[in-house]
């Protein structure tokens, strides 16, 4: 275990990132898509993501942003001149929109719990206290860098903050709908086509009724939950077999991040506001591009 001899008070970063991008690539990333899925059921959010027309027009885009985002962050430090400007894109598309700040501690929240929880069923191992720990603060971190306030305190009390704020707030809304089906689609592009209609029904079973009822979604039945289910529990089984991975798997690595095929810079992630501009000259010395992560 490569987090064994670390402190999760003062390694947190480096403990999340051998999660993120050693020990767990695939799960991360498949939890935390499902963890922003989770926010599109409260009609705050998913209503202003619809009325952005980001989602409708540009989900590829939308998707690859937001993971080349939070992976130059999680790559190279809050400290870093990529975190940082990383950061800086982040809080700069939060300030066009009025966005409560209970709403942005749902959405901390459930990149805190859903990960622990997918894991916990579908992972190879367990996560151990530390990496818990390590994940909480981690996430605490980002929190106070996008100006979070009230950030809860322990992994318990994240849990209790999304669960509390679901049962509260769940409901279906047209636009969180749209949302919802756009980001569907964008995942039954990853994988040969042939294979989308099963693709929406094994994504469907991985959901719990009250995200489904939320979206108007059917239920899956019985047989496609436990059948889902079973195949990721297969999964768990056959990596737990394989050797350490020497490499990380970043976002920018991964062949469904499809937008920037020549590279990117972290400044011009993300959207603006109207007529700010996107592109800037490569100052010299520039290299070209900042996906060398």
């Amino acid at each position: 275990m490569r987090n064994a001899d670390l402190d999760a008070e003062t390694d947190f970063v480096r403990i999340y990132r051998e999660l993120a991008q050693y020990e767990f690539p695939w799960d991360f990333n498949q939890s935390l898509s499902f963890a922003l899925f989770r926010t599109y059921a409260v009609p705050s959010i998913g209503r202003l993501l619809d009325e952005t027309h980001e989602f409708a027009e540009r989900t590829q885009k939308r998707y690859d942003d937001t993971a080349l985002l939070l992976d130059e962050v999680l790559g190279k430090g809050f400290d870093s001149p990529d975190g940082l400007e990383a950061v800086r894109r982040i809080n700069g598309m939060h300030r066009m929109y009025d966005i409560s700040n209970d709403d942005m501690r749902y959405v901390l929240s459930t990149f805190v719990v859903v990960p622990k929880r997918w894991i916990d069923r579908y992972g190879w191992r367990g996560l151990t206290p530390a990496e818990v720990t390590a994940s909480v603060r981690y996430y605490q971190a980002l929190g106070r860098h996008l100006g979070i306030k009230d950030i809860p305190e322990s992994y318990a009390s994240f849990a209790e903050l999304m669960d509390s704020y679901e049962r509260a707030h769940f409901g279906f809304d047209e636009g969180g709908r749209r949302v919802a089906d756009a980001t569907l689609e964008l995942l039954t592009t990853f994988y040969p086509r042939p294979l989308a209609p099963l693709l929406r029904i094994f994504s469907r079973s991985l959901m719990d009724p009250p995200l489904l009822t939320a979206f108007g979604y059917a239920e899956p039945g019985m047989l496609a939950r436990r059948l889902s289910e079973r195949a990721l529990r297969i999964r768990a089984r056959f990596v737990r077999l394989l050797p350490p991975r020497r490499t990380p798997v970043t976002a920018a690595s991964l062949a469904r991040i499809r937008s920037y095929p020549a590279g990117f810079f972290v400044r011009d992630l993300g959207t603006f506001a109207p007529g700010c501009p996107v592109h800037h000259r490569a100052a010299p010395g520039d290299s070209a591009a900042s996906a060398s992560a």
